[in-house]
């Protein structure tokens, strides 16, 4: 058998075996580290560990985190920048170099679960080599005889239509060029796809037509109806927005996984420490229960971000959607487990 067949074969099996309900529940959080005054990364390691926390997300191939990250079983996503992404899409070299420099090293000590290529870079012009890359990187995962870590992309809700209610969830027409066959390419090899979602940023942006209620997950009824299904929270709605939109490009079966989503503390209308540590903990306590769209199929969800973050910006809000000071002390009161 040639590699080539022996490489289409592995494709159909995982195909075959990998669906919605082989996803890992889970409550993770983003280590960004746009800060100068942060812990280093073995203390925030045994941070993630002392709270409970499964899972990470790291925004750059960080070698010293990675090294923390040894032995300590926590699942990580991890991905290139995106300024990388065009190289490793021209080349499959460039590809392979990438894996053999940040994956391979750390691969038997490090819990790699998915590989992120490109951070909400759809639909900009640099959207066109998501695919591309994906398709490389995953070739020199296969080739390097590691099979077991999924290689995706995260998107924003801007690459939706309008989507009201969340049954009529599309990709606008310049998303869904770049998306449909990246859904395609989550199909064959069983990979869920990355969304990065705010509903702060929702409510804060129509406050008159959205209740604070169902954005921090406290209404105690159905606030939005869409046929035979009742949303009780922004959150719901605006994952089904997705589910839908998966459904119309051909990815009925394809998982979700929530890679951003954070409430801030400080810094802009709507935005404090009791909300925050409501909407979080609520998040925590809803994500094993599904959607509407999608009853009891948990939401691996990934909470934004573990610390206040001094250099984020430009926006003055950026620095305030840490769960932790850099002095490791907690903004507010919050469960993980």
């Amino acid at each position: 058998m040639t590699a080539q067949k022996a490489y289409c074969l592995i494709v159909l099996i995982v195909s075959a075996i990998f669906t919605i309900s082989t996803r890992v529940e889970a409550i993770g959080v983003c280590y960004g580290t746009l800060g100068d005054n942060l812990p280093p990364p073995a203390e925030v390691v045994a941070m993630f560990k002392s709270n409970g926390i499964d899972s990470m997300r790291i925004y750059n191939p960080n070698h010293d985190i990675l090294g923390a990250l040894a032995g300590s079983g926590i699942a990580l996503t991890i991905g290139p920048l995106n300024q990388d992404i065009q190289s490793m899409a021209a080349d499959y070299v460039a590809a392979q170099a990438w894996v053999a420099a940040h994956i391979q090293p750390y691969v038997n000590t490090v819990n790699f679960r998915y590989i992120n290529v490109g951070n909400e870079i759809i639909p900009d012009p640099l959207a066109q080599f998501i695919l591309p890359a994906m398709n490389n990187v995953q070739k020199a995962l296969f080739f390097s005889n590691i099979n077991h870590i999924k290689v995706t992309t995260s998107v924003a809700a801007n690459v939706m239509g309008p989507s009201f209610p969340p049954s009529n969830g599309h990709f606008h027409d310049q998303a869904a060029a770049i998306l449909n066959p990246i859904v395609q390419f989550l199909v064959a090899h069983g990979s869920p796809l990355l969304i990065n979602i705010y509903p702060y940023y929702a409510y804060t942006s129509q406050p008159d037509h959205l209740p604070l209620s169902y954005a921090l997950f406290n209404s105690t009824g159905v606030v939005e109806r869409d046929g035979k299904l009742g949303y009780q929270n922004l959150f719901d709605a605006m994952v089904d927005t997705f589910v839908a939109a998966l459904e119309k490009a051909g990815g009925g079966n394809v998982g979700l996984v929530v890679s951003e989503i954070g409430w801030p503390s400080n810094g802009a209308f709507g935005a404090n420490a009791d909300s925050a540590r409501v909407f979080n903990q609520n998040l925590i306590d809803h994500v094993s229960k599904g959607t509407p769209r999608r009853p009891g199929v948990p939401i691996e969800t990934y909470l934004f971000g573990m610390f206040n973050e001094n250099q984020k910006g430009p926006a003055e809000i950026e620095k305030f959607f840490g769960l932790f000071y850099p002095d490791k002390t907690p903004v507010y009161p919050i469960r993980f487990v």
